[in-house]
């Protein structure tokens, strides 16, 4: 098996249903395979941290061989489905590690979901069994609003039948599940910013890919100490994070909720190496007053995602901690976290850039019409790889509107440049038509965040019986003097007239975002509409 530092050779290979697929040719063939290897490489060194607790590879291993027997005993077989509703804790990474042994397909879902949503992954993904942090026991759905859920297990401080402790407690030998590499490891619902979600079914094939994408792209081992401070339920946190610690047998210190000071705290204490987060973590870590004091020297790749970030902060970052890479991450639940990682060194040179397609991906633009448009030309972003799952769980119309030959039809606006460097400009329906001028929102929200008084920017189409739609920014300030007048001055040095804004609704309040940290456009343009 191929070390962190050493690539494997890619090869062509069919993958559901025959799409033709390069992967990696020297590969663990499921998640479990990957924490066995890393128990017996590395048996003795720390796996978890997660506040005074500390565990070896060894001991994780112990723990989650009882627990999957546990399951196992509650009637848990290959192919069931095991919903985790679980904070960032280390009860999350034995749970999904036990149910991974198992051959069973963990269901992560988010502790901010109300009772709503947790029903409906539950009835969607048909889940035979719930495993639930004791603070969320009243959202729960009654029973009788999920009847294929035979039973919920609290993961309560209490060493009780029927609790979490209780199997950790279990005795007997199950044996590990033969799975098949593109079987369903683990089912993540979207976001759902434009409705319901809809279950992405990723298989062992995409998790272990994408693991060996940001191992092998950051340089990964088993030095590294990473820190989950995004939730552990969201693709970032379960692969960028946890999968990631599991293939370079690193060690995965987490962070139960993000609070700037507390991560500051804890990347001093465990001599963090590598995280990845949004740019607003980052902003909130440098507005700390006493943010120069951490000893941060250990801190060698901080990767980001999931919104641009914009270039004072960069600045800022470069200021504050000079011996960090900043490394631009472009992905989705679809594409199992990394479709694109910019390379180390590299995004000082490509500032506009989220990198390039990771190795064994493949991106294309594409027209309205399905065509391929020109290098350097504006196209939606057409992801392939073994990354790319094979699509939603019990929903075959959003697979066949959002799948296509293999590729996932991102529904982002981008380009790639002669070098491979590929560039997202918007949300196909976050893009703004006024008077028929295309107007990218997050070109304008980049420079509205330069401003030294602004926290954060959204901007949205305020619809117009003349022009259809007007551009409309809504800012946070840090500097509550800021006027609208100062920002449309601000930005009419920096931006074609038609892309001013012409209006503003500035506040203190932090802009809507769902359970994942997504900005919220929707309930923006409602507002405006």
């Amino acid at each position: 098996m191929a070390t962190s530092l050493q690539a494997p050779p890619i090869r062509p290979e069919a993958h559901f249903d025959e799409r033709m697929l390069q992967c990696y040719a020297d590969r663990h063939h499921s998640l479990y395979a990957m924490f066995e290897e890393a128990v017996r490489s590395h048996p003795a060194r720390e796996a978890l941290v997660c506040g005074v607790a500390r565990l070896t590879w060894r001991d994780l291993q112990g723990r989650v061989e009882r627990i999957s027997a546990g399951l196992a005993q509650a009637g848990i077989c290959q192919g069931d489905r095991v919903a985790i509703l679980l904070n960032n804790q280390i009860e999350f990474v034995e749970a999904t590690l036990a149910i991974s042994r198992l051959g069973a397909i963990v269901v992560p879902i988010s502790t901010r979901d109300q009772t709503p949503g947790i029903a409906h992954i539950l009835n969607d993904c048909g889940a035979a069994l719930l495993i639930h942090d004791v603070t969320v026991t009243l959202r729960l759905p009654a029973m009788h609003e999920v009847p294929e859920l035979r039973a919920c297990i609290p993961a309560s401080m209490e060493d009780a039948a029927g609790t979490f402790a209780a199997l950790r407690r279990t005795s007997g030998d199950v044996p590990v599940a033969r799975v098949d590499e593109d079987d369903t490891a683990a089912i993540l619902y979207t976001s759902g910013t434009t409705g319901k979600p809809k279950g992405a079914m990723l298989a062992h094939l995409n998790i272990v890919h994408s693991a060996m994408h940001y191992g092998l792209t950051l340089d990964l081992t088993e030095h590294d100490r990473l820190i989950a401070a995004v939730p552990l339920s969201h693709v970032t946190g379960l692969v960028a994070l946890m999968a990631t610690a599991i293939r370079c047998a690193g060690t995965l210190v987490i962070l139960p909720a993000f609070r700037a000071a507390e991560f500051l705290a804890l990347a001093a204490r465990e001599r963090m190496t590598y995280t990845l987060m949004v740019p607003a973590m980052y902003n909130l870590c440098l507005i700390q007053d006493d943010c120069s004091r951490y000893d941060l020297a250990s801190w060698r790749i901080g990767a980001f995602g999931g919104a641009i970030m914009p270039q004072a902060t960069i600045e800022a970052v470069a200021k504050f901690l000079p011996g960090l890479t900043l490394v631009n991450v472009y992905g989705a639940t679809e594409t199992t976290s990394p479709a694109t990682i910019m390379p180390p060194g590299a995004g000082a040179t490509y500032l506009d850039s989220v990198g390039r397609v990771v190795p064994c991906g493949e991106i294309v633009m594409m027209d309205d019409a399905g065509r391929q448009v020109p290098p350097r030309a504006a196209g939606e972003l057409w992801i392939r790889g073994p990354m790319v799952v094979r699509g939603y769980w019990n929903n075959p119309a959003a697979t066949a509107e959002s799948f296509d030959s293999g590729f996932w039809k991102s529904g982002d606006i981008g380009s790639i440049d002669d070098n491979g460097f590929v560039s997202v400009f918007d949300r196909k329906k976050d893009m703004i038509n006024r008077g028929g001028f295309k107007i990218y929102s997050s070109e304008v929200e980049n420079v509205l965040c330069q401003h030294p008084g602004v926290f954060e920017a959204a901007v949205v189409g305020k619809p117009c019986p003349v022009l259809g739609e007007r551009v409309h920014a809504f800012v946070v300030l840090k500097d509550v003097s800021v006027t609208d007048l100062a920002l449309k001055a601000f930005c009419a040095e920096r931006l074609t007239d038609y892309q001013v804004p012409e209006s503003f609704s500035l506040g203190a309040t932090p802009l809507p975002r769902n359970a994942n940290g997504k900005m919220l456009k929707r309930e923006l343009r409602l507002e405006k509409a």
